[in-house]
């Protein structure tokens, strides 16, 4: 899955393609149907012919299970960190009052933790 270029442009087509063809298993319609958009212009993506939208990007990576810096050539970790711990795999999807709570609720297992060691000792 290395790239075999330095241009950002190659890279991320290349790795387009490959996260649609090894990671998903996806035709170009299959994907095209998954992100909402034309199959021409996952087509144009891939060939280096047309360069995605932020908001088309981010499509292209919730389907194919990716982060947007994978496919940018940022990381060569395609799942990112978030697939590397899954308690932080919705993180994004919670309002900022949820988010807050989970974080209270963490430092609160977190306590209970080092309690629970601390008896042990």
């Amino acid at each position: 899955m290395n790239p075999t270029s330095d241009n950002p442009s190659d890279i991320f087509k290349e790795r387009l393609r490959t996260a649609r063809e090894e990671l998903r298993k996806l035709s170009q319609a299959e994907l095209a149907r998954e992100t909402g958009l034309p199959p021409s212009s996952v087509a144009h993506f891939e060939a280096g012919t047309r360069k995605p939208s932020f908001d088309n990007l981010r499509k292209l990576a919730n389907a194919l299970n990716v982060t947007t810096d994978y496919l940018l050539g940022r990381s060569e970790d395609p799942a990112g960190a978030a697939e590397a711990d899954p308690i932080y795999r919705d993180v994004h999807k919670l309002t900022d009052k949820n988010r807050k709570m989970a974080a209270d609720f963490m430092r609160f297992l977190a306590q209970q933790d080092e309690k629970e060691r601390g008896e042990d000792e």
